[in-house]
């Protein structure tokens, strides 16, 4: 089943009851439209999505009647595609929410967030909600109810921070008794179940069945082989590495959310020298000057014999210029299109957003 585009894409990126909005650092949410118009004319059946974040472009591809794989290293973004992408009809009843919500006194509880993140992110009380609910989920023994369930609570946590970050310990910005400038205190205060309910019912709204074998992969796409997917497009939406200023550093923004997904583990992988109990840094290439244009024209190159199309900013590493000769040099005809676009807490004036096509 293909969607209508014009149903999905008219007004707001996707109508209301179809793909939730997105509280995500560099997510294409509001650029759906665009980049479908932009691939319109392509010819394709299969999809690989190499970094799939929020699942927004995946969701599309999946709304366009194609077969989508998902792919992200990051195991709460796999999540997300677990539960948008590569499941077509499970959706959460009000038995699968009363299960997480109570505390079951037969179960012993670990309390890593009460322990190790007490005053840093939210409220004590708000702690100890997040520490059952977690492990309630993971308890849970359907792995696309899970995968609901987690985009609910990651949601709901994002929705409870300032910024919508967890680079900083500043619960301060949300209970001191200032006047304000920013944000919005009374979402900052509602209470963890009500973002939680709401966030489940927009799920369940979301799931649809494409009737394609759709799948989720939790890797780094520098490990997948071609013969692995076999996808007629690869659409990459890489880590964005500025010529000039800061880097968008996912694992720093979202390692509470990353903890969420891999509760028992989250102890071992805590940095207990930082201030807001971040993970453990582990090197990129992907986040470095110096290495990112040889990662990045690697990956491409492993895909050389699918269509690519490549989700861009004009100030990046590599240069538009360098990604259009190396798709050259790999024997694909190159189209490039740009639009105005200013990312919501960038400080930047508008930079356009490029689409990068070899066919």
């Amino acid at each position: 089943m293909s969607l209508d585009l014009m149903d999905l894409f008219s007004g707001e990126p996707f109508q209301s009851g179809i793909f939730p909005k997105t509280r995500y650092q560099g997510s294409k949410y509001k650029l759906t439209k665009w980049i479908a118009d932009c691939l319109g004319h392509l010819d394709f059946e299969t999809v690989l999505d190499a970094f799939s974040g929020t699942s927004s472009i995946a969701y599309m591809f999946k709304a366009m009647g194609k077969t989508v794989i998902a792919n992200d290293k990051m195991h709460f973004n796999y999540q997300i595609a677990k539960a948008f992408i590569e499941n077509n009809a499970i959706t959460i009843n009000e038995e699968d929410i009363n299960f997480v919500l109570r505390k079951d006194p037969s179960y012993l509880y670990k309390n890593i967030i009460s322990d190790h993140f007490e005053g840093i992110y939210y409220l004590h009380d708000e702690d100890i909600w997040l520490d059952m609910v977690t492990q309630n989920i993971h308890r849970m023994h359907n792995e696309y109810k899970r995968a609901i369930m987690f985009w609910a609570l990651f949601q709901s946590c994002l929705s409870k921070r300032p910024y919508n970050l967890f680079h900083r310990n500043n619960l301060n910005v949300r209970t001191a008794d200032v006047k304000r400038s920013f944000g919005n205190k009374a979402t900052w205060d509602k209470p963890f179940e009500q973002h939680f309910l709401k966030f489940i019912k927009e799920a369940n709204l979301a799931i649809f069945d494409n009737k394609k074998p759709n799948k989720a992969i939790n890797s780094d796409i520098a490990h997948i082989a071609y013969d692995e997917v076999n996808a007629d497009l690869v659409y990459f939406d890489p880590p964005y590495v500025p010529v000039k200023g800061s880097l968008t550093m996912y694992m720093d923004f979202y390692h509470f959310l990353e903890g969420l997904a891999n509760y028992d583990n989250w102890e071992s992988k805590i940095d207990f020298n930082s201030k807001n109990k971040a993970m453990l840094k582990t090197k990129s290439p992907w986040e470095d000057r110096k290495f990112i244009s040889q990662e990045f024209f690697k990956c491409i190159s492993a895909f050389k014999n699918s269509k690519i199309a490549i989700s861009y900013r004009e100030d990046g590493i590599p240069s538009i210029d360098e990604i259009t000769a190396f798709l050259q040099l790999i024997g694909k005809r190159v189209e490039v299109n740009y639009v105005n676009y200013k990312y919501a807490l960038s400080k930047k004036t508008k930079v356009r957003e490029v689409l990068i096509t070899g066919v």
